[in-house]
């Protein structure tokens, strides 16, 4: 990281010429990625998916990296869903190791930078280790003003909108909400993602072109930017490139274009 950037990340600021974009008046806030490919590449070059997964590992260091360059605000990776609990177990074990792993070795850089990481999640049922894992990233790393790294584990956009709608039942059924005042500001005030402004563009690797479960509710009006290379081949060029092509979109929210006339 440059000298530019780690001053950046301590004092909470954008980098003020973001490397690798053309011109543009300011990056999105808030990028999500769903890291998608690990598998494949390892499978491409003779290797075992653990080694993919650890790759994969890499390029989250990168990304988190391009995030502060690029002077975005909010990163949030779909880094374990709860629908991969059904994998092979030796391959769960795996990715709850380099879990671990991650948080030994990247935790303290990551709080020099003035990463806040938040998780997201369901974290009932975890085990004791790995729920303290998180519990520790989130609790080191609380009161930092940078980039929001916002980490997905054990997570699903439609039990996270279920949670939510639970939560909001049962303050109606005791007395604490009307029910007038169950609104779509209510739903998102009880989403984990809490406080956390909806993603303005999500960039899936692989290829692949699908939502996988992931903000089903936040990303209602996002920016969608599907790229080829596989998550382990996922660099700064990449991300930077994704920018551009967000920057290229003509964001309406339902309503008409400025440039229709």
């Amino acid at each position: 990281m440059t000298s530019e950037s780690q001053t950046a990340a301590r004092s909470g600021a954008a980098p003020a010429a973001p490397r690798g974009l053309s011109s543009h008046p300011s990056p999105p806030q808030h990028v999500a990625i769903i890291m998608d490919g690990n598998g494949r590449w390892a499978a491409h070059r003779g290797l075992p998916r653990v080694e993919g997964h650890r790759r994969g590992l890499e390029a989250v260091r990168r990304a988190v990296r391009s995030a502060i360059d690029l002077g975005i605000r909010y990163l949030t990776i779909y880094s374990f869903s709860s629908e991969n609990w059904r994998r092979p177990p030796a391959e769960v074990a795996d990715l709850m190791g380099l879990l671990k792993l991650f948080v030994r070795r990247d935790l303290a850089e990551l709080h020099g930078n003035n990463v806040r990481i938040r998780i997201i999640g369901e974290r009932d049922g975890l085990s004791p280790d790995i729920a303290g894992v998180l519990r520790e990233a989130e609790e080191k790393t609380e009161a930092n003003t940078g980039l929001t790294l916002v980490v997905a584990f054990n997570y699903g956009g439609r039990q996270e909108i279920l949670r939510a709608v639970r939560q909001l039942a049962e303050a109606v059924a005791d007395g604490r909400m009307r029910p007038d005042q169950l609104d779509a500001q209510a739903v998102t005030g009880a989403l984990d993602t809490s406080g956390i402004p909806d993603p303005d563009l999500v960039i899936r690797t692989s290829g692949e072109q699908r939502l996988s479960n992931f903000l089903t509710w936040q990303t209602a009006y996002s920016e969608y930017v599907i790229v080829p290379e596989f998550w382990p081949d996922f660099d700064h060029r990449a991300f930077a490139a994704a920018i551009d092509e967000y920057h290229r979109r003509d964001r309406r929210f339902g309503g008409l274009s400025d440039k229709a006339g």
